[in-house]
């Protein structure tokens, strides 16, 4: 049988798609060939998926929609989910975003914390808490006393992050040596945000005092923040950080004086007593955190010896104290942070056995043997960490000073046990 050749000719309709066909041979009998139809059946299909397309684009709202590429990533069983017309447009991407704004809430919270400094607020709780007590006798834990303490402790942990504050703003500087993982150092708190805090905090504890009518707790308030501010504030005759002297008169001035007395006399005038009185357990809490303060003041600057050497310019020691480029000449830069250390322990293993002395003066069995048996334990913990802290460690020495927080928040615990 003869061969013959010929070619397909697609219809009208597909001929510009059909125009990248290959063509085809054909060999056998001669067969009488009709337009080919299939190619215009394609093109239909195509056209009518752009006019989907087209018309899913029109429906998107902006802002809701992924990014066209992040759709090819998507599983084909989500995809099929998604595209049903029971969903909203734009609901996963709305859950990632609730998602993301969660956690920039978590991460602001995280840095509120950090900027409370809370072993400073865990020392005003423990401390507020046990000089109220101090002032409570035999059944009068009523609800007026629950009242006046809640003032007390509510004011005082917002002046506590005020203050902390404060000092945080004016140390931005020191604090990226000493301490960059303080929101203010670290970039996560703007200068703004922190004053905001600060002016907030003070203004609601102030507001309190005065809304109590408590004339002692509003003056311990009222002398918190002063001190506070000629503590940390960078101006003339003030930033009284850069004397280890006034330094440590502030700090001894607000832990042992202002929150032994002021908090223990609003209490007692709550209770309805017309003039303060000071007992023997009051007058031992104040004589006590005196002490303790001081070893606070000068035990927290060792940590910062490189930060405070390197602060504006500081090349050297000074005679006179201050820092020839205008930084901050603590008594660790000075002495030298072994002398100091080992100053700071022995002013509390003498505190320890002053304690002794006043707990075995007690008429009450169980108060001689429990404070004279709760101090004995401490000075000896005290003693065993401080041999074991290498001094060439910041590190060890940071971790120390904590642990002097932890007597100093144990000292509180105990002192409802002196009568």
């Amino acid at each position: 049988m003869a061969s013959a050749q010929c070619r397909s000719r697609p219809g009208l309709a597909g001929s510009a798609l059909m125009s990248s066909v290959p063509r085809m041979r054909c060999t056998g009998p001669p067969v009488l060939l009709r337009p080919c139809t299939w190619g215009n059946g394609l093109a239909r299909r195509t056209q009518q998926e752009q006019r989907q397309r087209q018309q899913r684009q029109q429906r998107r709202r902006p802002g809701l929609l992924p990014a066209p590429h992040a759709a090819d990533n998507v599983s084909a069983a989500a995809a099929s989910r998604s595209s049903s017309s029971d969903l909203p447009l734009g609901a996963a991407v709305t859950a990632d975003g609730l998602q993301a704004r969660l956690s920039g809430i978590a991460a602001w919270l995280d840095a509120l914390f950090r900027f409370t400094r809370p072993h400073t607020m865990l020392g005003t709780a423990v401390s507020v808490t046990s000089v109220s007590a101090l002032a409570l006798g035999p059944g009068q834990l009523t609800a007026t006393a629950l009242h006046a303490f809640l003032q007390a402790l509510s004011s005082a942990l917002l002046m506590n992050v005020c203050i902390v504050g404060i000092n945080q703003l004016y140390d931005v500087e020191i604090d990226r040596i000493n301490k960059p993982y303080l929101p203010l150092a670290a970039g996560d708190f703007s200068s703004a945000t922190g004053w905001a805090i600060v002016c907030a905090t003070g203004a609601v504890s102030l507001a309190i005092g005065a809304a109590s009518a408590s004339q002692p707790l509003l003056a311990t308030l009222g002398g918190s923040l002063l001190l506070g501010i000629v503590y940390s504030t960078d101006l003339p005759l003030l930033r009284w950080k850069r004397s280890p002297v006034l330094a440590a008169a502030c700090i001894l001035a607000v832990r042992a004086v202002l929150v032994q007395l002021g908090f223990f006399f609003h209490m007692q005038q709550a209770l309805g007593l017309a003039a303060p009185l000071i007992t023997r357990p009051i007058a031992f809490a104040t004589g006590f955190m005196l002490l303790f303060s001081v070893v606070i003041a000068l035990f927290k600057d060792i940590p910062d010896i490189a930060g405070d050497r390197q602060a504006r310019g500081y090349t050297g020691s000074s005679c006179s104290g201050k820092h020839p480029g205008g930084g901050v000449s603590t008594l660790s830069v000075r002495l030298g942070p072994k002398r100091v250390f080992w100053t700071c322990i022995c002013i509390l293993e003498a505190a320890y056995v002053g304690a002794i002395a006043v707990g075995l003066q007690s008429n009450l069995l169980w108060s001689r043997v429990a404070t004279t048996a709760a101090h004995v334990a401490l000075g000896a913990l005290l003693l065993r960490r401080a041999r074991r802290t290498d001094l060439t460690s910041p590190k060890d020495i940071s971790k120390c000073y904590m642990f002097s927080w932890g007597l100093f928040y144990a000292e509180y615990l105990l002192l409802p046990l002196f009568r």
